[in-house]
Formats: C-alpha cells, structure tokens, sequence
C-alpha cells in the first residue's frame, strides 16, 4: 500500500527524511481493526518525527500521521482517536504513563489502511467531508481540550490564542468563539491576523503586542517566542494552558515572580480522550462549524505538504486524501 514514512532521520532538514512509497499492509491484531483511510491531516508531530523527536530508531521504518477518517469492517464512516493507552488502563487515556500515539510505536495514518483498536474510532458526523473529518483527532481534539477540560474558561470570559495560523490555533478560535467566549489572537503576519478575524477572532494583534486589557486564559502553542507576552497578558490568578512549544522551549526567563504573586495558573494539555473525541464531534455539529483547511494534496504528493508546513506557510490544515 501507499504510505508516506520515515526511515532515518534528519535533524537539519527532516523533509529530507520523508519517504513516499509501498509499505507492507497491516495485519490487525486480536481487538482491532483495520480502517480504510480516506483522508488523513498532517501535525508538527510529523516533521518532529522526522527530526528522531520521540521516535526510537528500533521503531524504523515509521509510517507518519495521527489523523485519520474512513470506512471501518462493517461500512460504518469513523474518525480515528489515535492516543493507544495500555489495555488494562482505566479512565483518562492522556494520563496513561504507558500511552501512545500512532506513528511512535505503531504504525500511522499517513497511508491506504491503518489498524487501531476497536474502541479508539468513533462515527463520522455525516455534515463532514472524510477531509473535513480528518482534521478532528490532533488539532481539534486538542483544542477542544485546552478549552473545555483545562483552562476553566466560561462563556463570556476573554481568551488570548497565540500564533494564530496553526491547526491548534485556528481551531481554538472557532471553537472559542462558538461557546460564547470573547477571542483575541495574535500573529507576526498581518494576513493571518485578518484571517484569524475571519473565522472567529474578536481582534487580532500583533505578536507582543500590548492588550485592550489582560485575559482570563491564554492558550499557548507557540511557547519560548511567546512566553513572557503570554504571562504579561492574564488577570491576577488567569491561567496559560500550554500543549505545544514550536518555537522552542526556553525563554529567556520563566517569570516565576509573576506566576506566584499573581497566582496564575500554568496548566499542561496534551491530546484528548476518546470520549472528548466524540464531544467534540457533536459540539461541532450543534455549533455548525467545520474545520479550516489550507492545503488538499493527494497522499502521493506528501513531501509538498511537509515542506509547506516546514516553511511555516499554513492557515488551517494540510490534509492529504487516499
């Protein structure tokens, strides 16, 4: 079948490292199943991947992607959740000090077929395209959990989205604005910024800049770039939730001064669970949202999307169609 893989690493120039070709399908073991991908969304954890961030060489050749929809044994349109937690692992999947993600140590989505346990689908919300579904497992599940389980945010609250451009980013946006939260965003690009406007955003400003006011949450994705903006810009006992460090991850100062005088709150998110999977794909259904698409390639043509991404030139997703 065709897959888009990684089979040594590159550190320098991890689009190098990408290989587009014929891997062995999978053989689904006891309590799996095997999907047929229909569309699959490419995630920084690809080209992270690519550098050997979190991917043993023993795992090699790794076939890439965490994000997948398609058809299951019985016909039935699924999105894939791509955290695997040990089998006798009860309750929130992300706590699970034995989890996993697809494309780490098994294998990913960027391909004809992937196998994953059989409860870690769930169905298709029919208003979806397969590529509009794709979207939903990393980036949008993500947000949607930075924002429903971990910053305590309410409607009519005010919320800071850093970086807006990126899949987290632009999916924060949507998804805050459509619980009744005011959203501000920020960007180095003006037209970002105006697009970040477009699909949600209250205001947009530029990166640094100083604010109307200070915010009730910020959700950080950007990190060392972003930091100390990030923290200048909360209430007295506000709180940063953090699932991402793309810009590196350390600032100059941890500002530890600030946090506890002001008593603000620094909390991790990482992925979401299975049941936040389908949350969310309800939430967007009552809503009538829909996930922002910059790029559709074909999966054959995966390095162009990978380099599109490894250039930083995204508003949305880049997703590949098999």
């Amino acid at each position: 079948m065709l897959a888009a893989y990684v089979a040594g690493f590159d550190a320098e120039d991890p689009v190098s490292a990408l290989e587009v070709g014929v891997r062995p399908e999978p053989v689904a073991p006891d309590g799996w199943v095997t999907i047929d991908v229909k569309a699959t969304a490419l995630n920084h954890h690809d080209l992270w991947s690519l550098k050997g961030v979190g991917l043993a060489e023993k795992s090699l050749p790794m076939i890439l992607g965490c994000d997948a929809a398609g058809i299951d044994p019985d016909g039935n349109e699924v999105v894939v959740h791509a955290v695997i937690s040990d089998p006798a692992w009860k309750g929130d999947e992300t706590l699970d000090p034995k989890r996993s993600l697809l494309s780490e140590r098994y294998q990913g989505t960027l391909a004809e077929k992937v196998v994953v346990p059989a409860g870690n689908v769930v169905p298709k919300p029919a208003g979806l395209s397969f590529e509009e579904a794709a979207c939903l497992p990393t980036a949008w599940l993500t947000a949607y959990r930075m924002l429903f389980t971990q910053s305590g945010l309410k409607p009519g609250d005010t919320v800071l989205v850093q970086g807006a451009g990126g899949g987290v980013a632009t999916s924060l946006i949507t998804l805050a604005r459509a619980a009744g939260i005011r959203v501000w965003a920020t960007s180095r690009d003006e037209g970002k910024r105006a697009k970040a406007v477009e699909i949600g955003a209250h205001e947009a400003f530029e990166s640094g800049a100083r604010l109307p006011e200070r915010v009730d949450a910020v959700m950080e994705t950007v990190g060392q770039a972003t930091w100390s903006h990030s923290l200048k810009s909360l209430k007295q006992g506000g709180t940063l939730v953090i699932s991402g460090a793309t810009s590196g991850q350390a600032p100059k100062s941890a500002e530890l001064n600030r946090i506890f005088f002001l008593q603000l709150r620094v909390q991790g998110s990482t992925m979401g669970t299975r049941t936040e999977l389908a949350e969310l794909v309800r939430f967007m259904a009552n809503a009538g949202i829909k996930p922002h698409i910059d790029t559709t390639l074909a999966l054959a043509d995966a390095r162009k999307g990978f380099a599109k991404m490894h250039e930083g030139d995204v508003f949305g997703k880049i997703v590949f169609t098999v």
